[in-house]
């Protein structure tokens, strides 16, 4: 599967979102909704579905769950 389509898939599981099919491309915050406490439960649901380790630095560059995903790719490469 595809990591943009494995990150989208979690963090509409782990917020309980009802409508699956949101835009990757959206912001997370103002676009999906998510607030500072969801972000930190998805950085964390992150670096155990992956095995990456992420830092507050990479954290604050997630704009979008396209983002997310180029930045798991590229540690993961």
């Amino acid at each position: 599967m595809e990591i943009e389509t494995q990150v989208k898939d979690m963090i509409v599981k782990l917020l309980g979102l009802r409508n699956a099919n949101i835009d990757t491309g959206a912001k997370l915050y103002e676009g999906i909704g998510v607030d500072s406490t969801e972000m930190v439960e998805i950085r964390i649901a992150l670096e155990k579905e992956f095995g990456v380790k992420l830092d507050e630095k990479e954290i604050s560059k997630f704009q979008s769950i396209k983002d997310i995903a180029a930045i798991i790719g590229s540690k993961k490469a």
